[in-house]
C-alpha cells in the first residue's frame, strides 16, 4: 500500500534457490514504462509491489539479501551511498537508474 507521499520504497521479496531476492523500486515509479530505442522496461506491480517500506527498512533489506534488483533514483542512491552497489554498474533508461546486485559467498 503506497505511503501517499511518494517517498517510500515498493518492495517485493522472494526466496530463490535458497537465497533471498529483493525487487525494490521508488514507489511512485511502480506501474510506469520506460523505453530507450527498442528496449522497453515496465516497472510492474507484479515484480515490484509487495509492501511500501521506509528508507531504513529498505537499506536493511539491501544489506541482508543475496540478490537485489533496484529501480529509481532513490532506491539506487540508497545502495550506492551506503557502499552496497557500484556507481559504474548503474544503467539508465529515460533517466531512471537501474542497478542489480549479486552477493557471492564463499
Amino acid at each position: 500500500m503506497p505511503s501517499g507521499d511518494g517517498k517510500g520504497f515498493s518492495v517485493r521479496t522472494a526466496e530463490y534457490r535458497g537465497t533471498i531476492l529483493v525487487n525494490m523500486c521508488d514507489e511512485e515509479l511502480v506501474g510506469k514504462t520506460v523505453a530507450e530505442g527498442a528496449l522497453k522496461v515496465h516497472l510492474s506491480e507484479d515484480f515490484y509491489s509487495g509492501e511500501v517500506v521506509s528508507g531504513g527498512e529498505a537499506l536493511r533489506l539491501i544489506r541482508t539479501c543475496s540478490i537485489v534488483n533496484l529501480a529509481g533514483p532513490r532506491s539506487v542512491s540508497l545502495a550506492v551511498d551506503n557502499n552496497v552497489g557500484a556507481p559504474e554498474a548503474i544503467r539508465e533508461i529515460e533517466e531512471v537508474p537501474f542497478l542489480m546486485i549479486y552477493k557471492f559467498s564463499g
